[in-house]
């Protein structure tokens, strides 16, 4: 079974033999004890390969986009470079006492399309991959790309399931932003727009690790004037994180998304992102900040902002398979209402 799989797995790779792709009870990563993880086709966490009709649940992608970025550019490289450090990922979560590959049936999809040149283009093409990712019923993760991947993802989940989401937002920076050069649409500003599209409620969303200074004390405003919850790191640290949790009022059961910008990491954490804050959370402090949510309805999420150029010996790469893995083990010990 395990040669099997290694076998599809190296077909897909060469763009033949989906025939031969295991059942839909198979969908386990190939086993480090049979094969090194440093050998085999690179997937996330060493998943099989899957087209988006089979049966599975949640569908790993790659969004190679980094065209709204305003500072170090590179994160259009992060799924290639996530794919291949999650096969040092493994299965069960101590912390949540599952296995999360045996819960939930998890598949790598491969990359969504993009335009390297064009963030028009290319908000157009995520739209509608996403749509299609949604239309088979799967739930998803995203691994970008830059912040700006996730407005257009946003805007799929709000067509498919008509009405706004709760936001849980990991980020050093309020993204609420106003346009840059001229621009609309970058990695700055994606939850302006959300919120003004009326993708989230803002009132359900909440921004965590957000900290360092600001270009001016009125970009404070707009998260006030919709009553949008922020903890700042200084607040995470401030007290008990379970209760802190809990004081935000998260629904359990609203459809939820979380989008995960690694740099609320520390710069000691993850060097490798395009605008470093200092002062950051720890990835000790990511990993209980996400065990002490209660959500029953996690619909998608995504990983953002990885810059694998500027990554030294790959320590934002493996903060974020870890950020990853964590997302995955809280869709797979909660039982979500969007499950086919």
């Amino acid at each position: 079974m395990v040669l099997d799989h290694f076998v599809a797995a190296s077909m897909l790779a060469l763009g033949i033999g989906r025939s031969i792709m295991k059942s839909e009870t198979d969908f386990e990563p190939l086993s480090g004890r049979e094969f090194p993880r440093f050998s085999g086709v690179k997937t996330f966490f060493r998943l099989p390969m899957a087209n988006v009709d089979q049966h599975f649940e949640i569908a790993l992608c790659g969004v190679p986009f980094d065209g709204g970025t305003t500072y170090r550019p590179g994160t259009r490289f992060a799924p290639s470079r996530v794919r291949e450090l999650s096969s040092l990922g493994r299965g069960f979560h101590w912390g949540r006492d599952v296995h999360v590959f045996k819960r939930i049936q998890v598949a790598d999809v491969g990359d969504c399309p993009t335009v390297p040149i064009d963030l028009v283009q290319t908000y157009r093409k995520i739209e509608t991959y996403f749509e299609h990712l949604l239309k088979a019923k799967k739930r998803f993760v995203a691994v970008g790309g830059d912040h700006s991947i996730t407005l257009p993802i946003l805007r799929a989940l709000r067509k498919h399931l008509e009405e706004p989401l709760q936001l849980i937002h990991f980020d050093a920076h309020l993204d609420t932003y106003p346009a840059a050069w001229g621009c609309e649409f970058h990695h700055g500003s994606f939850l302006r727009h959300a919120v003004q599209e009326g993708l989230v409620d803002p009132k359900q969303t909440v921004q965590i690790g957000v900290r360092g200074p600001l270009a001016y004390g009125d970009d404070l405003e707009f998260s006030k004037q919709h009553g949008i919850r922020l903890l700042s790191v200084k607040d995470l640290r401030g007290g008990d994180l379970g209760k802190l949790i809990k004081k935000t009022s998260l629904s359990s059961t609203m459809p939820t998304y979380i989008s995960y910008d690694v740099d609320c990491l520390d710069p000691a954490y993850a060097p490798g992102t395009g605008t470093p804050v200092p002062g950051g959370l720890t990835t000790y402090e990511v990993q209980q900040v996400f065990q002490n949510l209660a959500l029953q309805n996690v619909v998608g999420g995504d990983i953002v902002e990885v810059s694998p150029p500027f990554d030294s010996s790959d320590l934002t790469t493996l903060a974020a398979v870890d950020a990853l893995f964590e997302m995955l083990a809280l869709m797979a010990e909660l039982q979500s209402s969007f499950r086919n």
